[in-house]
């Protein structure tokens, strides 16, 4: 593999994150995603629980961006690099991390969305019903 395509495979695989949440997004907005309030409220802390531990962590975190200092051998040399590489390339925990991290504040709209969604139609339901009530 090129340079040039080790270094895009964050990228890449940080669009596909993207992409999930803002499928998610889409879905609400269109009205086939709704969640009733205590789920949505759920799922919102939640996300916000694993955002508010990512934060405090994330200076430690970041140490992951440095191959670890080990011996000069080649091996101790091939065993750092290898360490660097699964926390950086396009399937790495930080690269993951970043992404997730970038993405989780559209997850929330999304839920936010299907909330509101869910509302609407609950409220829709109950005149159609509350109609036909009094239709009878």
């Amino acid at each position: 593999m090129t340079e040039e395509a080790q270094a895009l495979e964050p990228v890449i695989a940080a669009r596909k994150v993207a992409f999930a949440s803002a499928r998610l997004k889409e879905m609400a907005k269109q009205g086939s995603f709704a969640v009733d309030e205590s789920t949505g409220e759920e799922m919102i802390r939640s996300l916000q629980g694993v955002i508010d531990s990512l934060e405090e962590r994330w200076s430690a975190l970041t140490k992951l961006q440095k191959t670890p200092p080990m011996s000069s051998t080649a091996t101790a040399r091939w065993v750092s690099e290898h360490m660097h590489g699964t926390a950086t390339d396009a399937q790495g925990l930080l690269t993951q991390l970043e992404a997730a991290r970038a993405e989780f504040p559209t997850y929330v709209e999304a839920i936010e969305l299907a909330k509101r969604n869910y509302r609407e139609r609950d409220d829709e339901n109950r005149r159609t019903l509350t109609r036909i009530d009094t239709e009878i």
